[in-house]
C-alpha cells in the first residue's frame, strides 16, 4: 500500500528557498489541514456519541501512539484536568518507550506490537473503557497490535491515521482518516498529519467533556484554579455569570474553590 504521508512534497529545492518562501509555502499546506478534518466530522460525531456512555460509567479515555502521535496524546491527556477539573487518570496518554520517550526518542519501541496491551495492563484497563490509537502512517505495531488486542476484549477503539486503507484505518472499530496529502518535508509527519491529529483529539476530548458536564454555557466552571492567570479568569466568569463587580467575584470564588460553586451559592 502507498502512504500518502511518504509521498513527495509538492515543492522542491527547498533549500533554495528563502525565509518568507518557505513559510508562505509550509503555512499555504497548513490550510489544508482543517478541510481533510471536516470531512471526517461525521466519524468523529460517531466515535464521541460512542466514547461518551462509557465515560458516564465510569470508563476511561487512553490515546497511544509512538513518537510525535504518542506525544500529541498525551498533550491532550494532560490539559484535561487543568480545563476541566477531572481526575488525572480519567484521560491517559501512553508512548511507545514509555515517559522517557516524551522528551527522547527510543530506537525501535514502536516496533514492538505486544507492549502496548502490557502498558495498557498497567492501568488496569477494562470493558468500559476507551483506547485510541495515533499512528500518522497508519502502521505502527505498537498501535496495530495494541488495537487488535482491545478488540479481542471487547474495549471500544479508535484509530487517528492519515493514510487511508492503513492497519490502524481497518483495524480500529471507528476509525478516523484525515488525508492530509504529502508534507512540506517529504515524510515529516510532525506537520500537517501532527496537526491534523492535535486537532482530531483537541475536538474529541473537548466535545466528551462538554457532554460529561464540564462545560456551563461557554465557561470552563470546573478548570483547576492553580495560578493567578486562572484566578483571574475564574473571577471574570463570577462576574459575568453573577452580575456582581470584581472584588465580589474573587471573594465567592476563593471562598467556594470553583467556579461552578461560585456560581451555583453566589452571595449565600
Amino acid at each position: 500500500m502507498e502512504r500518502i504521508t511518504e509521498r513527495p512534497s509538492r515543492y522542491d529545492h527547498l533549500e533554495r528557498m528563502s525565509t518568507e518562501e518557505l513559510l508562505r509555502h509550509i503555512n499555504a499546506e497548513d490550510h489544508l489541514v482543517p478541510d481533510a478534518v471536516e470531512r471526517i466530522v461525521p466519524a468523529i460525531t460517531a466515535f464521541v456519541d460512542a466514547l461518551v456512555p462509557r465515560m458516564q460509567q465510569g470508563g476511561r479515555l487512553f490515546y497511544l501512539g509512538a513518537g510525535t502521535s504518542g506525544r500529541l496524546g498525551i498533550v491532550d491527556a494532560s490539559e484535561c484536568p487543568p480545563t476541566f477539573g477531572v481526575p488525572h487518570g480519567l484521560v491517559i496518554g501512553l508512548i511507545a518507550g514509555g515517559d522517557g520517550a516524551i522528551r527522547k526518542a527510543v530506537e525501535f519501541a514502536e516496533d514492538d506490537r505486544e507492549q502496548g496491551w502490557k502498558d495498557l495492563q498497567e492501568h488496569a484497563i477494562g470493558a468500559d473503557d476507551t483506547v485510541v490509537g495515533i499512528a500518522a502512517s497508519g502502521t505502527t505495531p505498537y498501535v496495530v497490535g495494541t488495537l487488535e488486542r482491545c478488540n479481542a476484549e471487547g474495549i471500544l477503539t479508535a484509530g487517528i491515521a492519515c493514510n487511508p486503507g492503513s492497519a490502524v484505518a481497518t483495524t480500529a472499530r471507528h476509525p478516523l482518516v484525515a488525508v492530509v496529502g504529502p508534507e512540506f518535508v517529504t515524510g515529516s509527519t510532525r506537520m500537517k498529519s501532527g496537526t491534523a491529529q492535535k486537532l482530531i483529539l483537541n475536538m474529541i476530548s473537548t466535545a466528551a467533556m462538554i457532554r460529561l458536564g464540564r462545560v456551563q454555557g461557554n465557561r470552563m466552571v470546573d478548570m483547576q484554579l492553580s495560578n493567578s492567570k486562572l484566578i483571574d479568569r475564574g473571577t471574570r466568569m463570577v462576574m459575568e455569570g453573577s452580575g456582581i463587580g470584581y472584588e465580589e467575584a474573587n471573594a465567592l470564588l476563593k471562598k467556594w474553590g470553583s467556579v461552578r460553586r461560585a456560581l451555583e451559592h453566589g452571595r449565600e
